[in-house]
């Protein structure tokens, strides 16, 4: 179609009035009946692309990595030592304990709820004593450089609703992802790099785990630009990084030029933020196509960082390779890292898949905090593990002796952080003594999103943005600091 047809068949009537309304006149009356209708748009700092405002105190951290463990890993195979339990095995959850507290539908049919102790041996570790798991032997060399937390705990019982409400605050799709909300209120340190960088890894269990969607790491009603840029496994680690063949670099460069001068001339017709940035977005692509790269070129890495991350550290999109990438990331001055780590789903054969995904996330992700810690990297970076929920101590299915599964538990799982404001070598929360309830220090979600925040020098309740009339932030109304964490 004609450029000049398309545009007379858009100025339908309501269009036409809806243009005309914006004259001066109308403008002057509004000034008139109420001036703070002129209020200009939230102020943005050139130098990072995010708010002007932002931080609103001086931060501990500059970057943020979020190991996230997608499945939920049982925390008492892992974390929180309950020796009590092994006298307790085969009886009945009793019903003191549960309190009438929903199960999933998975397990609600079973005739009886069988405690499984964990079948691991556990051991005390560094200067802080902090138990944890024959599982995690490389976790135990940097225990006293990490926080844990055994009392997190959430509002949704079910994967979908539980990750999105972990990533984005909210159990209903749509809302900004906790990278998308850091991205636009603080921006990037890189203009050649995204803001905000996504890495997926399989499950390293043989049994098939959740799914993850893309609206996890998406920006829901911020600009497009804040949503995250997922690095891929194969090929170019960004879609259409290359050039097509034949196309060369200066081709290219004159052809955003043409698109940039027809997209500024339509965002000035229709006023629409998403064409700038539509722009923004492509002359992005166009300077990660010398930045991306470098990047995720290892060449260069000594071969003792390489050995230190483990065997896979040289396999594109394996766990390990992710988490030297994310610190490569850091150096380069990327505001929000997440890497996704599937496999954590274990209603079955728990002994066997929960081993071998622990020993494919074990040695990377301390050999994440050591790598950062002797670049002196770690004071400024936040990193946080874990997964959406926990794990049940009855058994899910039938109880056997080298063999259980367990079903979602969300009133109490583990996670663990390091890092910029994070004090180090403690432990957060106490748990009862079948590891279901919270006895003290309990940790909402909401209140792990307000402390990352604020790690960043971020009020989580000032980070608001007004959509359909309401201004939202991402822990919502809920939220408190967790001052025992901080330094």
């Amino acid at each position: 179609m004609m450029p000049y047809d398309e545009f007379r068949l858009a100025v339908t009537r309501r269009h036409f009035f809806a243009r005309t309304s914006t004259g001066i006149g109308v403008a002057a009356l509004a000034s008139l009946l109420n001036p703070r209708l002129f209020a200009s748009g939230p102020a943005i700092n050139p130098k990072t692309g995010g708010l002007a405002d932002l931080p609103h105190f001086p931060p501990k951290a500059k970057h943020v990595i979020f190991l996230h463990q997608s499945g939920g890993p049982a925390q008492m195979d892992l974390f929180d030592h309950k020796p009590k339990l092994e006298k307790l095995r085969g009886t009945d959850l009793p019903d003191s304990v549960r309190m009438g507290q929903r199960i999933t539908g998975m397990t609600s049919g079973q005739s009886s709820l069988p405690v499984a102790n964990s079948i691991f041996k556990f051991s005390q570790h560094g200067e802080s004593g902090a138990w944890l798991s024959e599982l995690l032997p490389y976790m135990g060399k940097i225990v006293d450089d990490i926080a844990i937390i055994k009392t997190v705990n959430t509002d949704a019982i079910n994967h979908d609703p539980a990750i999105t409400f972990i990533q984005s605050g909210s159990q209903q799709p749509g809302r900004p992802s906790m990278g998308a909300w850091v991205s636009y209120g603080l921006g990037s340190e890189n203009q050649n790099l995204p803001a905000f960088v996504v890495m997926v890894s399989q499950q390293s269990g043989i049994n098939i785990d959740q799914p993850l969607f893309s609206r996890l790491w998406g920006n829901g009603f911020l600009p497009s630009n804040h949503q995250g840029v997922k690095f891929r496994s194969g090929g170019d680690p960004v879609l259409y990084l290359s050039d097509p063949p034949g196309i060369d670099r200066n081709t290219r460069r004159q052809m955003l030029d043409s698109l940039a001068r027809l997209n500024h001339r339509q965002a000035e017709n229709y006023g629409d933020p998403e064409i700038e940035t539509r722009i923004s977005q492509f002359e992005m692509a166009y300077r990660m196509q010398s930045s991306v790269p470098e990047l995720v070129d290892f060449s260069k890495e000594p071969e003792h960082i390489i050995e230190m991350y483990g065997p896979e550290a040289r396999k594109p999109g394996t766990y390990a390779s992710q988490c030297l990438l994310a610190r490569r990331l850091v150096e380069r001055g990327v505001r929000f890292i997440q890497l996704y780590k599937r496999g954590w789903d274990q209603h079955n054969d728990l002994p066997r898949d929960l081993a071998l995904q622990s020993k494919s996330v074990d040695q990377p992700s301390a050999a994440l905090i050591m790598d950062l810690k002797q670049r002196g990297l770690l004071d400024e970076t936040l990193v946080v593990w874990g997964g959406e929920f926990g794990r049940t101590v009855y058994c899910q299915g039938k109880l056997m002796e080298t063999n259980y599964g367990r079903d979602h538990h969300p009133r109490c799982f583990t996670m663990w952080m390091a890092g910029g404001g994070v004090q180090p070598g403690i432990t957060v929360g106490e748990t009862d003594d079948y590891c279901y309830n919270i006895v003290a220090d309990p940790v909402h979600v909401h209140d792990l999103q307000a402390t990352i925040l604020h790690c960043l020098g971020v009020d989580h309740t000032r980070l608001t943005y007004k959509f359909q009339g309401r201004h939202f932030r991402l822990t919502d109304v809920h939220g408190n600091v967790v001052k025992k964490l901080l330094v």
